[in-house]
């Protein structure tokens, strides 16, 4: 009987041992998963801001930087402005007729204005990161590869739409985007009985430069979360590096 009870007594406590084993290794799963995997303390929801914006502001900076460069529209294929979808017609036509030099100069025209609009988008895109909330940080940060532009897109666009408009307007007409279109039309309608092709110009410029801007901006999002060198500051390292 003696033996039978030892016996339990000594099974009871090996199953102890286990589950406090068990329980211990659980603790340790859930701390790191808390602390971050470089076993670095709790990240703060202030730490989680600070840093998603952080890398909001250095992506658009750097991608504006990017965009707004001589070719930086034109030679990315990322982000290229090609000739209006509905006017393709258009486009396949005039350059049978020999016309592809200017349908060249047309599409320049609308990827430099883009390219010279760039140049004042940072502070833009700067001001529409300031109202992240808590709960924003910490969706974002268990997000997506680009989760942070996203976010920026969603809730951005509209403002940054209204914004970016008299500036791209502007440089549409700085670059004589109007005066090639008008150079292209009157050469087509001059095929007969062709329809007549009047895209809102500034309106698809405007959609395009801005759609290359969140592209570019993901892009260096990306960079950000997957690439240890493209963490630039101890804020950086410190958020993404225990992502």
């Amino acid at each position: 009987m003696k033996k039978k009870i030892a016996v339990i007594l000594l099974s009871v406590c090996i199953y102890v041992t286990q589950a406090q084993s068990l329980l211990k290794n659980e603790f340790k799963k859930v701390e790191s998963e808390v602390t971050g995997k470089s076993g670095s303390s709790a990240l703060s929801n202030e730490d989680i801001i600070a840093g998603l914006k952080e890398a909001l502001n250095k992506g658009t900076s750097n991608s504006t930087a990017s965009a707004s460069k001589i070719d930086g529209y034109l030679k990315n294929a990322d982000i290229f402005i090609p000739f209006p979808p509905e006017a393709q017609k258009m486009k396949t036509e005039l350059i049978k007729l020999g016309f592809k030099s200017k349908v060249d100069e047309f599409e320049t025209s609308i990827n430099r204005a883009a390219e010279q609009a760039a140049q004042s988008a940072a502070p833009i895109f700067l001001d529409a990161v300031k109202n992240m909330t808590v709960t924003d940080g910490l969706g974002i940060l268990k997000g997506s590869d680009t989760a942070a532009t996203h976010y920026l897109k969603q809730n951005t666009s509209q403002a940054l739409t209204v914004k970016y408009q008299p500036i791209v307007k502007d440089a549409i007409n700085k670059n004589q985007v109007t005066e090639h279109w008008k150079g292209l039309v009157t050469e087509y309608n001059k095929i007969p009985f062709v329809k007549k092709q009047n895209p809102d110009l500034d309106a698809y410029v405007l959609a395009r430069a801005l759609n290359g801007l969140f592209v570019l901006v993901g892009q260096e999002e990306t960079k950000i979360r997957k690439d240890p060198a493209a963490r630039v500051t101890d804020l950086l390292k410190k958020v993404f590096g225990s992502n």
